[in-house]
């Protein structure tokens, strides 16, 4: 079963739920693609929740409202939770240091109760949403200062499900460059790896989601390494039958996990990038229990760099004063795009998100360095 919901749903994942005949829950998100009687009432879907997708994670709320007991509850609970999550991983990684706060706990936390450098963000949340890396006590004041202004802004734009700014971790600050999976848990609990993207950062300050990128290469080399990590850890939680989008830091041969986040692929419908370098659809994949042959695709496979971007639109921007973007002047930085996606500026933090290859790393580089403000009319 397919549950759609915000920020985003794709003509292609529609296109793959018509040609495959998949079930998709009634809401008022589904209703705009499919007619009443094509959908599944609540009372339906609850008997037919063996495999379930979402989209988004906005789709979370009905889960754990409607299944409360299933084994998929528990499973998007412990994943949702930072400090769960980690609690739950102990056995793997026993020195990892981290610790659960509450926002009035931030305000009183005395210097010398700190081990810098390390990250704080929300218990609860989403892509990098309230997401601070903090090196010393200078930066340290300058978060505690800052986040008050950051939760104002992102109050009531995710249910608390999704991003909840009222706990929060703290943990070490991991070394190594941050890579994410698209990947699923099959019924035996092995993990199945979708596709592998590399996410590169501007300088030591950016937690952006600007650009992810993915290669013969990169599935080359870390594919085995990881679906060793993902079996252990879905032996230590009891993943089962179960989509999740993982984002970890590689540093030579330790890998430690960010965070989990469940019942889906790349958000934004983002993950059918798979299909323009794999020819992988992510969503037959899971809802078939298919599993790539990956020597098989790499075998004809080409060099290139394919990657993701998404516009984004910065903070200090109003957006109700956006009269337009300059689509063509942005699109200018991008050699060979594959799929343009122009989003809803207005109701979105982004403005687009395109699908490119490419045959060199300087064109993700230069996309990190844009000034988005360029392409943004007042």
């Amino acid at each position: 079963m397919i549950i759609l919901n915000k920020p985003y749903v794709s003509d292609f994942l529609i296109e793959t739920i018509k040609k495959n005949g998949f079930k998709v829950l009634d809401s008022e998100i589904s209703r705009n693609y499919f007619n009443k009687e094509e959908l599944l009432s609540s009372n339906e879907a609850i008997k037919n929740n063996d495999l379930i997708y979402s989209n988004s994670e906005n789709s979370i709320d009905w889960v754990i409202e409607n299944l409360k007991n299933s084994d998929i509850s528990r499973m998007i609970k412990i994943s949702k939770d930072k400090v769960l999550f980690r609690e739950a991983l102990r056995k793997i990684y026993p020195n990892y240091y981290f610790r659960k706060v509450t926002l009035d706990e931030i305000k009183n936390l005395k210097v010398e109760e700190l081990k810098f450098p390390f990250i704080l963000k929300p218990s609860v949340g989403f892509l990098s949403f309230g997401v601070y890396p903090v090196k010393n006590e200078i930066e340290w004041e300058k978060v505690v200062q800052k986040l008050n202004q950051d939760i104002e802004k992102l109050e009531g734009f995710f249910p608390k499900s999704v991003v909840n700014m009222s706990d929060f971790i703290i943990e070490e600050m991991i070394d190594g460059e941050e890579y994410a999976l698209d990947a699923y848990y099959d019924e035996n609990g092995e993990a199945v790896i979708l596709n592998i993207f590399h996410h590169p950062f501007f300088d030591d300050k950016d937690v952006s989601d600007r650009a992810y990128y993915t290669s013969r290469e990169i599935i080359k080399k870390y594919h085995d390494k990881l679906k060793s990590l993902l079996d252990k850890i879905g032996e230590a939680i009891g993943y089962k039958n179960f989509p999740f989008h993982i984002e970890l830091r590689i540093n030579e041969d330790k890998i430690i996990p960010i965070e989990v986040n469940p019942m889906r692929f790349c958000g934004w419908c983002i993950t059918d990038i798979a299909k323009n370098a794999w020819n992988i659809n992510v969503y037959e994949y899971f809802l078939k229990q298919l599993k790539p042959d990956w020597h098989e695709i790499l075998k004809n496979s080409t060099d290139d760099y394919f990657y993701f971007t998404m516009g984004d639109i910065p903070s200090s921007i109003n957006k109700s004063s956006i009269k337009s973007v300059n689509y063509d002047k942005y699109l200018k930085n991008i050699s060979n795009p594959l799929v343009v996606r122009k989003i809803d500026f207005r109701n979105n933090p982004v403005f687009a998100i395109v699908f490119a290859k490419t045959k060199s790393l300087d064109e993700i580089k230069n996309i990190l360095k844009l000034d988005m403000k360029e392409f943004i009319e007042l």
